[in-house]
């Protein structure tokens, strides 16, 4: 696996995010160990979901860009550019491979009530409604989070369907 124990990787994001200028770490949800999307054969993944209070002068842009910072300073590399949209494989020739292991991914989920719809960055995330291994942790800390658009994160959670058991999610 690349970039060593996913759960210690874990902790480590939440310390440099913690250390971003502007950038308070709220709750933290536990970790969850999740069943490979996509490519399936490899070890399951390990996720989190973390709250971040967002001083005045932080924009969604700014954010992202600390994000991916956070990820190049871990070990992450990408194998196509930002501009790009979300995904890609760490050293991968073909981008397509996007849901192989990598040392960490941090997504940017929601910012506020903000929406973006630009080719740099998409909030709320664009996929995020149809992951229990987002979902699921984010219930953990903010189980009555209601979307930009009104949606609850309830109604998400319950029209999924997936395995959640001692920690592991299943979809």
């Amino acid at each position: 696996m690349p970039g060593g124990d996913p759960a210690d990787n874990l902790v480590r994001a939440v310390a440099a995010l913690a250390a971003l200028p502007g950038i308070v770490v709220g709750a933290v949800s536990s970790v969850y160990r999740t069943e490979p999307q996509g490519y399936r054969d490899q070890p399951w993944f390990a996720n989190q979901v973390a709250r971040l209070e967002c001083g005045p002068g932080v924009t969604p842009e700014g954010l992202l860009d600390d994000l991916l910072a956070v990820e190049r300073a871990m070990g992450r590399r990408r194998a196509y550019s930002p501009e790009d949209g979300p995904g890609g494989v760490e050293g991968a020739p073909d981008a397509s491979l996007r849901y192989a292991p990598r040392t960490i991914d941090i997504d940017l989920l929601l910012f506020g009530d903000a929406v973006r719809d630009t080719p740099r960055l998409t909030l709320p995330h664009p996929r995020m409604r149809e992951r229990a291994f987002v979902l699921v942790p984010l219930h953990e800390i903010a189980p009555e989070l209601a979307f930009p658009d009104g949606q609850s994160l309830i109604h998400a959670l319950k029209s999924l369907t997936f395995t959640l058991h001692e920690g592991c999610i299943g979809q």
